[in-house]
């Protein structure tokens, strides 16, 4: 029952005269938990009076609290669209928006924009962007590194917290399904769900220990992102149940992954899990992503049911009933992972390892991991620090390039082990390093190729002096490290090249080619 206040506002606040700004295309969007008034440049959202177990807004003081809490968690991400709260006086029947007196009523000010800012409305008119992915993932893989970390203390990310909304899904969708098909295809998810939380149950555990279980936003997915003054803001997090969004930052990654997959967008799935792996380097978060993955495509196939189930005795709408099938086809295809891969490139520098490579992650399902990246991450860019980008010293050293590929190694078996192929872009050419490859395939069972990308010495040195000039790449590899492995490459040995894949680079070469030459080798 909603509260009589609340009732009565309403029809007053669709006047115009009552916001102290102009208050031009009117708009009123009801949702299940809110009011929004949209009026001129600025929307209000009321929170309705109500306790629905997992939210509750039942009372003045709590409307105000969780109105203060929008704003402070959205502020994170989005401080350019939240404002302020502002308190209602007067009387419902005469309200005022932050005037004198006693305050009856709270809502959250924000700016608005227009839905067709929206990435969700961007992706159906085909003007969603690879530059628009790369904004979110810069924007979700800081955030995620600042954002608070769950204590020891807490329940959140404790496995048991962890399973109870995952099986808690599969309870509400059985209370009101009984097409035997549906039941089948839910039977398998869940019976893999119960497997992969056994076996996930150490990762969970190791996965709060390191820090991973953090205020997120809760409720990541295209239709809470919006272009707005050319750049991607992401907004509405959950602000109602802290159980939603004090979660696994891979958690989080899943969701929107999820998203771009179901809305047919994988390209832009790829792209955006590995430039946040790059940036963030979690790779091991990789063990819990399957589990997080189809969890999300389940409480989406949920909500979609329970669409379903409203309509009893109604004319059904089939679009309802398709999203669930999608949503739950979807899940169950993420419980059928393939053999995976390893791929570690080899080449001189400017030989195209990582401009070739790029592309072959979304056809193989793979994550790519840069050499100069990972080197990065552990001491720092040389010249930054003031170091020469010298052979042999600094960053550069033997014991660094030691180090770095070690750590390539352990990255290496931690994506193997996922469940995912991988691909190492590094040079690789000394065979002393490419030998702990070879080793780790053989331990774990799966097939290993070198990807050898070759061109001419003059080609070399062209694109290296072009690199550097337009300073596109994290590399630093300049013509003297060139020279220098002139100097000392030997080649693959016989038996080596018996696992590798050739490409010269000087020729026209697109994916599809690439792809064909390495699925021909596997």
């Amino acid at each position: 029952m909603l509260d009589k206040n609340q009732c009565n506002l309403i029809r007053p606040l669709q006047n115009p005269s009552v916001y102290p700004h102009d208050a031009d295309r009117f708009e009123l969007i009801e949702t299940h938990i809110s009011w929004v008034f949209l009026s001129g440049s600025y929307a209000y959202k009321i929170k309705k009076a109500l306790n629905l177990g997992f939210l509750d807004f039942s009372t003045l003081d709590k409307r105000k609290f969780y109105c203060e809490e929008e704003l402070r968690l959205n502020g994170r991400l989005a401080p350019e669209l939240y404002l302020t709260v502002v308190p209602i006086t007067g009387t419902p029947d005469q309200p005022q928006l932050g005037g004198p007196g006693e305050a009856f009523e709270y809502a959250v000010k924000m700016r608005r924009f227009p839905q067709q800012a929206l990435l969700s409305h961007m992706l159906q008119q085909h003007l969603l962007a690879e530059t628009h992915i790369s904004q979110v993932i810069a924007q979700v893989a800081d955030f995620h590194q600042t954002i608070p970390v769950a204590t020891a203390g807490t329940r959140y990310g404790n496995p048991d917290h962890v399973v109870a909304p995952v099986h808690e899904n599969f309870v509400q969708i059985r209370e009101s399904m009984h097409d035997p098909r549906h039941l089948e295809l839910l039977d398998q998810v869940e019976a893999w769900a119960e497997q992969q939380y056994e076996s996930c149950y150490p990762h969970f555990r190791q996965r709060k220990e390191q820090g991973f279980i953090r205020e997120c936003h809760g409720d990541m997915h295209l239709g809470n992102m919006a272009v707005i003054d050319d750049r991607v803001v992401i907004f509405d997090g959950i602000e109602f149940n802290p159980d939603l969004y004090w979660i696994d930052v891979m958690s989080e990654v899943a969701f929107l992954y999820m998203d771009l997959e179901y809305h047919g967008k994988r390209n832009f799935a790829c792209q955006f899990l590995n430039g946040y792996l790059e940036r963030t380097g979690d790779y091991q978060g990789l063990r819990v992503f399957h589990y997080y993955r189809a969890y999300r495509a389940m409480v989406r196939a949920k909500v979609a049911y329970i669409r379903v189930s409203q309509q009893a005795g109604q004319v059904l709408r089939s679009s309802d009933m398709q999203e669930f099938e999608r949503y739950l086809q979807l899940a169950l295809s993420y419980t059928q992972q393939q053999q995976p891969a390893l791929f570690i490139t080899h080449g001189l520098s400017g030989s195209g390892k990582s401009t070739l490579s790029g592309p072959l992650v979304e056809p193989l399902a793979a994550i790519r991991i840069r050499s100069d990246r990972e080197r990065q991450r552990m001491f720092g860019k040389g010249r930054r620090q003031g170091e020469a980008a010298t052979i042999g010293e600094g960053v550069y050293s033997e014991d660094a390039s030691r180090q770095t590929y070690g750590k390539l190694v352990e990255l290496a078996e931690a994506v193997l082990q996922a469940g995912y192929s991988v691909i190492i872009d590094a040079t690789f050419l000394e065979r002393q390093k490419r030998t702990p490859f070879k080793q780790l395939a053989d331990r774990l069972g799966v097939p290993i190729r070198i990807l050898f990308f070759r061109a001419d010495i003059d080609v070399l040195r062209q694109r290296i002096r072009n690199r550097q000039r337009e300073g596109s790449d994290i590399s630093e590899a300049d013509l003297s490290v060139l020279e220098h492995q002139l100097a000392t490459y030997t080649g693959l040995g016989e038996e080596e090249q018996r696992y590798t894949v050739t490409i010269d680079t000087e020729s026209v070469f697109d994916s599809e080619q690439l792809l064909s030459l390495v699925n021909q080798s596997l």
